[in-house]
Formats: C-alpha cells, sequence, structure tokens
C-alpha cells in the first residue's frame, strides 16, 4: 500500500490533527518521508480542485473540508445540529450522563454499534465534551455544564435514579440479562 493512502486513512480515521512523530510511528517510515508524502497529498487536493485539504499547524497536520466549500458545509451542519436528536443520539447522551468519563469504544460496547457520528453530533451541539487521555492515548466524554444546566439540575448525580445506573454493577448485570 502506498504511504499517501496510508497517511490519508490514518487521517481520517483519526478525527484530529496528527503529529509527525505519530505519524513515524504508527507506519515505521522516517520523518523525511512523512512530510514528503503529506505535502504530496495536499499539493494532489489543491492541484485537482477536491473538497478535502490537508492542513498544517504546529507540526500536526489534519484532513479538512477545503475552504472553498466552507460556506456549504457550514449550512449543512447548522442543520444537522438545530434539528431534535435521534433516537441513537439520545442514548448515546444518557450513556455518556451517567457513566461519564466513558470512551468512544465503552459507549459502541453499551450500545453495540458504531458511534462516531453521533459523538461528532453531540460534541457540535455542545452538549458534551472530549478530553484525550495523554497516558492511554484515548479519548473520554463527559456531558458538557451546559447540558446539566439545560435540564435544570445543578450535578449529574441529581439525574433519575444516578446512583443504580451509575454503578459498574448493575451495568453489567443490565448486559448480562440482554444477553439471555
Amino acid at each position: 500500500m502506498k504511504l499517501i493512502s496510508q497517511i490519508e486513512s490514518l487521517l481520517i480515521a483519526s478525527g484530529r490533527s496528527l503529529t509527525v512523530k505519530e505519524l513515524v510511528k504508527c507506519l515505521n517510515k522516517e520523518s523525511s518521508e512523512i512530510k514528503q508524502a503529506l505535502e504530496d497529498l495536499r499539493l494532489d487536493y489543491e492541484k485537482n480542485n477536491r473538497g478535502l485539504a490537508i492542513v498544517k499547524n504546529n507540526n500536526k497536520y489534519q484532513l479538512t473540508s477545503s475552504a472553498e466549500n466552507a460556506k456549504l458545509v457550514a449550512k449543512f451542519l447548522e442543520a444537522e445540529v438545530s434539528g431534535e436528536l435521534t433516537q441513537a443520539s439520545l442514548e448515546a447522551l444518557t450513556i455518556i450522563s451517567y457513566r461519564q468519563p466513558i470512551s468512544k469504544e465503552e459507549i459502541e460496547k453499551i450500545r453495540g454499534v458504531n458511534c462516531s457520528l453521533i459523538l461528532r453530533n453531540l460534541l457540535m451541539r455542545g452538549l458534551i465534551e472530549e478530553k484525550f487521555d495523554q497516558q492511554k492515548q484515548i479519548n473520554y466524554y463527559n456531558v458538557s455544564l451546559d447540558f446539566v444546566r439545560h435540564l435544570g439540575i445543578s450535578d449529574v448525580s441529581k439525574l433519575p435514579d444516578y446512583e443504580k445506573l451509575s454503578s459498574q454493577e448493575s451495568l453489567e448485570q443490565a448486559l448480562r440479562d440482554d444477553k439471555n
């Protein structure tokens, strides 16, 4: 597989900016090779008027939508975040509310489906916050202060049945019951 293709896949999958050092570690390539591939990819997007672009800032690279499509993307995202929450979004938000901090993988294990788009939507709406744990190299999600304030409570522990539903034992029991 070509290095450019691998880098492109990693930038899409990460959903965040990546450093050359992270790419070097993942791809087992020299820093100079990674930088050249990133520049080649950036130029390819630019030369061919693609809908994607590579943005570099402080030695971090991110795959984004092109600047030419900014108004279109903003209009689409505004419509997406101004509507009602879907059942799937409500489920994920409930899980985060009772189990925070919680990783994407844990949410997906509970729901049984990929939650990437749901988490992105909840983040854009300002209902949840994302924090990166450097030691574990994983993102964790919490509900936002705006969400708690919107519910009219002073703390998530004031949610109905919080003690029961936030305990690890009750979750494990519910998952066991669901399998039977």
